[in-house]
């Protein structure tokens, strides 16, 4: 490539690339006031599955950060963001938006480790009986691990490897804790994933090369266009992005004015964050466009408290 005259063309978008730095460069101060030293995102187009950006690290030369580590390709976990599968199993099984969960403390037994696993919620509170949609949009912990009990883990597993993720081959290492983001992803299998919802639950590769030219100008490598491949009916991708994409629900957690909402168009919306403030998450989509963004620090330790996806 920089010696023989090949050309790459790759599916960078220029304009979204320069917009994506932007953000992250823009945003440095919050990411000193909450202790974090990195952050990542990739954007990918939802009819194309093309990339249109990606930042790996804030500062590919910052040695200190570990910079020239790509985090959009390495295994981090992804806290509730990894939810919406879950609930998209349940629904697979006949649940629906309206089913009744109880959000009541549950000891749900050994949990591996030989202690009993009993999930708390982010503010420690219960509420009662609660709809799956009330549930899911302001992320509540403890119905959310009902629902993988109720769904069923291996089930939860096998759809998660048909929407694109390959990190979940060793299932013995897996338990209900995954619903909660107990289990590593990378950003960039984990963007695509909500990809597939926001295509009405179609999955296509992920592209990040059009074509490969040698100095003659022979194509030596092109893109072929994929066959869209059905692993979600279009229903029930329809009823996780009304969750996602309902302010209304969520606002009993997040507040009616928050990050989650554009002031131009309806937009689905989930966030994440693992135990001890390690990482947090945001992936938004709208029908042309699926955005994934990781906070946290390159090597793992612990931000300040609070320093929650939703910030």
């Amino acid at each position: 490539v920089e010696q023989g005259g090949l050309k790459v063309i790759t599916t960078l978008d220029l304009e979204k690339q320069k917009i994506a730095e932007e953000a992250i460069e823009k945003n440095e101060e919050n990411l000193k006031k909450f202790k974090a030293n990195n952050a990542a995102l990739v954007a990918i187009d939802v009819q194309s599955n093309e990339i249109l950006a990606m930042v790996g690290s804030k500062d590919f030369f910052d040695e200190t950060i570990d910079g020239y580590v790509n985090v959009t390709t390495s295994l981090r976990q992804p806290g509730s963001s990894f939810k919406p599968v879950v609930y998209a199993k349940a629904f697979e099984k006949g649940y629906t938006p309206e089913t009744i969960l109880f959000d009541v403390v549950t000891n749900f037994g050994p949990d591996g480790t030989g202690k009993d696993y009993i999930p708390k919620n982010y503010d420690e509170k219960e509420r009662g009986p609660v709809t799956v949609r009330k549930a899911l949009a302001g992320s509540l912990n403890i119905p959310a691990v009902k629902t993988i009990y109720l769904a069923g883990l291996e089930n939860v597993l096998d759809l998660a490897e048909k929407m694109g993720y390959s990190t979940f081959k060793d299932r013995s290492r897996f338990g209900l804790a995954i619903v909660l983001g107990g289990a590593e992803v990378k950003l960039l299998e984990h963007t695509a994933a909500f990809g597939v919802l926001a295509r009405q639950g179609f999955k296509i590769p992920t592209f990040s090369i059009l074509k490969v030219e040698n100095p003659q100008g022979k194509v030596l490598e092109e893109k072929q266009e994929p066959t869209p491949e059905k692993v979600l009916e279009p229903q029930i991708a329809r009823q996780i992005n009304s969750i996602l994409s309902d302010n209304e629900a969520r606002a009993f957690i997040f507040g009616e004015k928050n990050y989650l909402t554009l002031p131009d168009r309806p937009v689905a919306a989930k966030t994440g964050t693992t135990q001890n403030w390690r990482d947090a998450w945001t992936i938004g989509y709208t029908p042309s466009l699926v955005t994934g963004v990781w906070v946290g620090n390159t090597r793992g330790e612990e931000m300040k408290k609070g320093a929650d996806g939703s910030k």
